[in-house]
């Protein structure tokens, strides 16, 4: 019976040859794969810093949008926000659990923390604001006439920029007299006929212009509608207008 050779010298030397090409090969793609991990890194980075404060973004536009454009009432706005919220926080829990291989439960705890989570954050945003936040507490007292697609808006600017203070919420009539100033009949700081106030009052004097600019923009995606009032009562006034 014949027996299987022992490779030759000359087998040996071209095997090793062979590895030693295959080494340089993989050491000349190297700096390409680094090159593209970084990429990759990258690119996870920027979705990440997207990610995290869509689902709050989406709350605010989604009800500011049914709100303008179907006319719906406030709570119902404020549902529909909630609801597209939900959804998108979904979407991300089912990437976590294909990701990971999670089991069919996994989704069932997701669903339950992500009802959870969405809910309190808008009762607290409708029913809490920081006195630290207002300029006074008479003016925290008036939080609740506020508008609750407001309340919630105001609260998640608030979350990116813990300076904001609020100078005014609720005015009367009596309130234009005492400051000296002549009486807006449209004001949208009077109770409207839905019962809430529609407009309040930032402060901006005394803050870095790029910090003003910014919180002010932040409103406008949003989709509420701003005015800078610029002199002695610097400040920016932020409104929901009210549907025709």
């Amino acid at each position: 019976m014949d027996r299987e050779q022992p490779p030759s010298f000359d087998q040996l030397k071209e095997l090793n040859n062979q590895f030693d090409q295959q080494l340089q090969a993989l050491e000349r793609n190297q700096p390409r794969n680094s090159s593209l991990s970084w990429k990759k890194m990258l690119l996870k980075v920027l979705l990440g810093i997207v990610a995290l404060p869509l689902p709050f973004f989406l709350l605010v536009r989604v009800s500011v949008f049914m709100y303008h454009n179907y006319q719906t009432n406030g709570w119902l706005a404020l549902s529909m926000g909630c609801l597209a919220t939900i959804i998108l926080l979904l979407l991300y829990g089912g990437v976590f659990v294909y990701k990971f291989g999670m089991g069919k439960k996994a989704i069932t705890y997701i669903f339950r923390g992500v009802l959870v989570l969405v809910v309190a954050y808008t009762f607290y945003g409708m029913l809490y604001y920081s006195s630290l936040n207002t300029k006074t507490v008479e003016i925290r007292s008036y939080y609740r006439s506020l508008h609750p697609i407001m309340r919630v808006a105001l609260t998640t600017v608030t979350l990116a920029d813990s300076e904001i203070i609020v100078t005014d919420i609720q005015r009367s009539v009596e309130d234009y007299r005492r400051m000296e100033l002549s009486e807006n009949e449209h004001s949208l700081h009077y109770v409207q006929a839905n019962g809430y106030v529609h407009a309040i009052d930032l402060r901006t004097k005394g803050r870095p212009w790029w910090k003003n600019w910014m919180f002010e923009h932040s409103f406008k995606l949003l989709g509420l509608s701003t005015i800078r009032h610029i002199g002695t009562a610097d400040h920016l006034h932020v409104y929901l207008p009210l549907n025709k």
